[in-house]
C-alpha cells in the first residue's frame, strides 16, 4: 500500500536518512521529473492516451476506489513500467508551488526546480483516490494546504504528520551520480523548510 499522511518534510527526512544509510542519493522528484516519468514518452493528457474512459484500467480514483487508497501495482503501469502514476495517492514533489509554474521557470530547460523559501505551499502531482478523472492528467498540479494538519492534536503542529491528507504520499528518485555527503546535506538543508 502507498505510504500516506506524511508531510513533505517527513518524506524528505526519510530520503535523507536513506541516503545516509546507503551512501546513494535519494530524493523526491522535481515537478518536471515527475511529469516526465508519468508521461512515459507520450504527449497526451494521460500516459495511456487522451481517452478518460480508460482511467479505470490504470488508476484508482473517485469512481472505483471505494473512498480509500488501494494496494499498489494492481492497475496497468505506464509504458515505462511505473505503476500508480495516476491516482491512488497524489505524490509530493520538490518544487515550491507557484500558480504560474511554467512562466516562473524562465528559460531553464534542464533540471528545472522552484526551490522553497518557506514551508507552504508545495506541489503535489498525480491525483488520488478522491479525485475525478480530470485531476489524473499528467499535467495536473495541486497545491499543498496547511489544513491537511488541521486535526493534528499537537501544539505546535507536527512536522511529520498530515492527518487530513490520506490522499497524499510520495515516490522517490535515486540519482545516477551520487554527490558527496556534504553536497547531499547541503541539498537537504536547502529544500527542507520548517
Amino acid at each position: 500500500f502507498p505510504a500516506s499522511t506524511m508531510t513533505q518534510q517527513s518524506a524528505l527526512r526519510y530520503c535523507q536518512w536513506l541516503s545516509d544509510k546507503t551512501g546513494y542519493f535519494y530524493r523526491l522528484p522535481t515537478e518536471a521529473e515527475w511529469e516526465y516519468a508519468c508521461r512515459a514518452g507520450t504527449q497526451t493528457a494521460f500516459s495511456w492516451g487522451d481517452k478518460p474512459k480508460q482511467a479505470g484500467e490504470y488508476a484508482w480514483f473517485y469512481d472505483n476506489s471505494a473512498g480509500s487508497y488501494q494496494k499498489v501495482g494492481t492497475k496497468k503501469p505506464n509504458a515505462w513500467g511505473l505503476y500508480d502514476m495516476h491516482g491512488n495517492v497524489a505524490e509530493w514533489t520538490l518544487d515550491f508551488y507557484v500558480a504560474d509554474y511554467f512562466q516562473s521557470l524562465d528559460s531553464v530547460l534542464v533540471n528545472p526546480i522552484i526551490f522553497p523559501n518557506k514551508k507552504h505551499s508545495r506541489t503535489v502531482r498525480g491525483g488520488s483516490f478522491e479525485d475525478f478523472t480530470p485531476q489524473l492528467r499528467c499535467a495536473d498540479r495541486r497545491k499543498s494546504d496547511p489544513k491537511w494538519q488541521a486535526r493534528d492534536p499537537q501544539i505546535p503542529k507536527s512536522k511529520w504528520w498530515n492527518p487530513d491528507s490520506p490522499f497524499v504520499g510520495f515516490r522517490i528518485d535515486r540519482e545516477k551520480n551520487t554527490p558527496s555527503k556534504d553536497e547531499r546535506d547541503a541539498f537537504f538543508e536547502k529544500v527542507i523548510r520548517d
